[in-house]
């Protein structure tokens, strides 16, 4: 029982985070209440979404009113917010960071409790926390964070990686794990953009690359 119910705590601080992602990534566009209210949306159920119809289960939010009132709440209250924080692209990064690293563990979870294998799982983690912010970067206009220059997908993997393998091979809690690799996912995204990590590239520093 405890252990769904910090589950479930995992997912609405999740929920909570990408929403206000959204929401804060939309008012940077100067978007109205309702695209607001789009965006954070879609940035929340995005990658749980897609993972779900790979998994081919019911959608998560279509049946769970839960879900669907927390991000309306979390995205009234990001426009409230609005008015007080001003430093839009700080608290973007933030939430961003933290929705990242708590879906991560979401997917990887769902994998699991499907009897995957484990680098599906992984796989399934990656895009249940990347999924919402490329459809948001997309609405948006914007080429998607994951397809930059800067540490976003890896810190997924990385993260999911270290998961997998205390949970299978430490006799660590459940639950501690869970949390540090959480916080592991937000150190290494902090630690990239703060420091200017970045995959190494194929391709020369030409002026004309595009094709």
């Amino acid at each position: 029982m405890l252990h769904e119910n910090i589950n479930l705590i995992i997912e609405i601080l999740g929920t909570i985070s990408f929403a206000m992602s959204g929401s804060f990534a939309a008012m940077q566009k100067r978007l109205d209440p309702f695209g607001v209210l789009i965006i954070a949306f879609v940035t929340s159920v995005g990658g749980g979404t897609v993972r779900d119809l790979l998994l081919d289960v019911p959608v998560f939010w279509m049946h769970d009113l839960v879900m669907c009132s927390v991000i309306f709440v979390t995205c009234i209250l990001s426009m409230v917010f609005k008015s007080i924080e001003k430093k839009f692209s700080v608290t973007l990064f933030i939430f961003d960071s933290f929705g990242l690293g708590l879906f991560t563990i979401v997917g990887i979870q769902k994998g699991l409790n499907a009897d995957l294998h484990p680098l599906i799982c992984l796989t399934l983690g990656t895009i249940t926390g990347c999924f919402g912010g490329i459809i948001r970067d997309i609405l948006l206009n914007r080429i998607p964070l994951i397809f930059r220059k800067e540490i976003y997908a890896t810190a997924c993997i990385l993260g999911g990686s270290c998961f997998l393998l205390l949970a299978r091979y430490s006799s660590l809690s459940y639950t501690f794990v869970q949390i540090s690799t959480i916080l592991l996912i937000v150190a290494i995204r902090t630690l990239a953009v703060k420091y200017h990590w970045q995959m190494p590239k194929f391709y020369g520093n030409e002026q004309n690359a595009e094709m």
